[in-house]
């Protein structure tokens, strides 16, 4: 997972989501729902600019007028003030106005890619493995240095200088017009974009502070494997490992597919999965070895004297939709000052992934509904030799490369990564297997930090040119395993975009892709040449059948999983006075429904809540969409990259930075995203594999 920027709003929003880089401005002035300017005072002032500079500017200072009335605030003043301030500040020299657009990029990188660096330091107690966390780096982590410098940019009145010179497009007229703006259009278009909202600073803290406090529970949500239990007393996992939820636990039942008494194993860890879900699972056995638990039975023990003692439980209850909830209440406290996108939904579907909400649902179903995917769940069941369980909406054995044990694959990651340092050392070479060339890789790698996460780990980018993107991965006190590596080549591909995309782009404003799913494409990209960079495997072209199966059978299970989380926050907003209980009540029937519709026809299982229990709905709100949108992406850009040099390509692709989606789409790889192209091979693949 990229914790990156999203392309709208500068400040705020790195106070309010993991998700952020370009963030929304906070101010302690709040922005009125009308204008505070009259539409007479608007009118007089664009006249006397039309007056002043010609006709030929009319138009932008419509628009700019427009907007900052839009924000003005009764603090900044009368009328008068407003009308003054207008024909003293806008920029009606051309060259003027470029010079100053370079100035506010070049200021703005080294404020926003400092704060970033003071939250990444901050930040590192509680997410990397430094040893036990102080009470204090709690607290440290809650503070967001940005949450009061739009306070400062509005009162000095910078911010509004942005808005009056370089407004703000919408997505349609940025898809509108864009075909024929320049690259320096372009980016004064995403200048616009920095400043769209005055947020009180109390309302960026407290949602800090409820990102952070979801970030703490996911991170230490582990759960020691070693300890579970069947039938009361024995231990299918002879070896105890922590596991967090859910990435491990899922992570870990594609691996039992490799192992002949697999299933036992994969059995249990999905009753553990759907008791996280319906919050039944002991609390004492979260991030904690001292209990054995048998998950089936729901019987909680301790070790007394070399036997089991058998414990009361106390179950988890509705405490994980419990930091859900909190998180869509600070988005509701955010909902107030942001007019131009007054619920969390239309930001994160409008602002930041640049795709409408229903044009993200119809992408989604296009999948769900395929017939194809009963084509290929006959097939599954048919390798499996057995009828489908629902966790095997998990099967990864459509993946190329050699089926070698969990066991031999860590011997051969471990030997190769012994440490973070060796892992870091080796970033130049692992480059260079992907076919970047030797300089491109060493650039590359110089920009990238990789750290010991304490968590399943991610990848945050750097904020101004210069600085490094840090890649988070776990790596045990014996070496990395191969499910650490596998996810440590996801991030990696996060970095390299990351490096692409910030230190390749002409401007600041368009560093950055369109939105996360186009950084997830690139994760994948990476994550699925794991195998070639460990020398165990080459792609070609009998390969791509089985990509083919594999990205179609991972995006249908994530577009189910994003549909659920949708539907989910759409509820929210139709009950705001809904408790944690209410909450958890709801998501586990929107998780059953969607699983009965799309997947019951295919598992021949009904009422499963399993599409619930991806951790990023609980601390990376409406997220999981991108995951879906990722793997379309990612299937198209490698049927373009086939024949190609993957470092050339991947660094034309990058180097277009923040356009919008279509025409990001349409410069990569000569087609708008549709999920078409991948049902189409699906389908083929399936009438021909075994």
């Amino acid at each position: 997972m990229r914790l990156t920027c999203a392309v709208w709003g500068f400040f705020a929003l790195s106070a309010i989501a993991p998700a952020a880089g370009h963030v929304l401005a906070a101010a302690a002035t709040e922005a009125p729902a009308v204008p505070a300017i009259s539409a007479e005072c608007r009118l007089r002032t664009v006249d006397a600019l039309a007056e002043r500079w010609g006709t030929g500017v009319r138009e932008r200072a419509e628009r700019g007028v427009r907007q900052l009335a839009f924000l003005w605030a009764p603090a900044d003043g009368p009328e008068a003030e407003f009308e003054r301030f207008c024909r003293e500040q806008f920029l009606g020299d051309p060259q003027l106005r470029r010079q100053t657009f370079a100035r506010i990029q070049d200021n703005m990188e080294l404020i926003h890619g400092r704060f970033h660096q003071i939250r990444r330091s901050l930040s590192e107690p509680l997410e990397l493995d430094l040893g036990q966390p102080l009470a204090i780096d709690y607290l440290f982590q809650q503070y967001a240095p940005a949450a009061h410098l739009a306070d400062d940019l509005f009162g000095l009145r910078i911010a509004q200088v942005v808005m009056l010179n370089f407004p703000f497009y919408t997505l349609d007229e940025k898809n509108r017009l864009g075909e024929t703006w320049s690259r320096e259009e372009w980016a004064m278009a995403r200048l616009g974009d920095w400043f769209i909202a005055r947020v009180p600073a109390e309302v960026s803290q407290l949602s800090s502070r409820a990102h952070a406090e979801a970030g703490n529970y996911v991170a230490t949500y582990n759960i020691h494997i070693g300890n579970l239990l069947q039938d009361g007393n024995r231990r299918p996992f002879a070896q105890d490992r922590k596991l967090v939820t859910h990435w491990n636990l899922r992570d870990e039942i594609r691996a039992q597919y490799a192992e002949p008494d697999g299933l036992i194993r994969q059995e249990l860890l999905a009753k553990v999965l759907e008791r996280i879900v319906d919050g039944s699972i002991p609390q004492s056995v979260i991030d904690d070895a001292r209990y054995a638990w048998d998950p089936a039975a729901n019987r909680l023990f301790e070790t007394v004297d070399g036997n089991l003692k058998e414990l009361e439980i106390a179950q988890e209850g509705a405490r994980r939709y419990q930091q859900w909830l909190n998180l869509y209440h600070a988005s509701r406290r955010l909902d107030a000052h942001m007019p131009l996108s007054p619920t969390a939904i239309d930001r994160k579907f409008n602002l930041d992934r640049q795709i409408p909400e229903a044009e993200v649902e119809q992408l989604l179903l296009a999948v769900l509904r395929d017939p194809v995917a009963q084509d290929i769940g006959r097939l599954v069941a048919r390798r499996l030799g057995r009828e489908l369980r629902p966790f095997d909406i998990w099967y990864g054995g459509f993946r190329s490369g050699p089926a070698k044990p969990e066991a031999e694959l860590d011997r051969i990651v471990r030997a190769r990564y012994p440490t973070v340092a060796a892992f870091q050392a080796d970033l130049p070479a692992i480059l260079q297997r992907l076919g970047f060339a030797p300089d491109r890789a060493a650039f590359i790698a110089n920009h990238v930090a990789v750290d010991a996460s304490r968590g399943i780990g991610h990848a945050m980018g750097a904020s101004m040119r210069g600085d490094k993107a840090h890649l988070r991965t776990r790596v045990a006190p014996g070496g990395m395993n191969y499910k650490g590596f596998n996810i440590a080549m996801h991030e990696f591909g996060h970095n390299v975009e990351q490096v692409l995309s910030l230190e390749g782009v002409e401007h600041y404003a368009m560093s950055g892709v369109p939105n996360n799913a186009f950084t997830e494409c690139f994760a994948y990209v990476f994550q699925a040449r794991d195998l070639q960079v460990l020398g165990l495997g080459e792609p070609d072209a009998s390969s791509r059948q089985m990509e083919a199966l594999d990205t179609f059978w991972i995006t249908y299970e994530i577009a189910g999983v994003s549909l659920v989380e949708m539907r989910a926050w759409r509820w929210l907003y139709a009950h705001p006075e809904a408790d944690a209980a209410d909450f958890q009540a709801e998501v586990l029937r929107l998780a059953k429904d969607v699983w009965n519709e799309y997947y019951a026809p295919v598992f021949r299982v009904r009422d499963c809540p399993i599409l619930a229990v991806y951790q990023h709905m609980v601390y990376h709100p409406l997220y999981l969409a991108d995951y879906a949108l990722g793997h379309l992406i990612h299937f198209q850009v490698e049927s373009a990259l086939v024949g190609k040099p993957l470092g050339a390509e991947m660094e034309r692709m990058c180097r277009q930075g923040a356009l919008t989606p279509r025409y990001w789409m349409r410069g990569a790889v000569g087609n708008d995203l549709t999920a078409e192209p991948l049902l189409r091979a699906a389908r083929a693949a399936a009438r021909t594999a075994h």
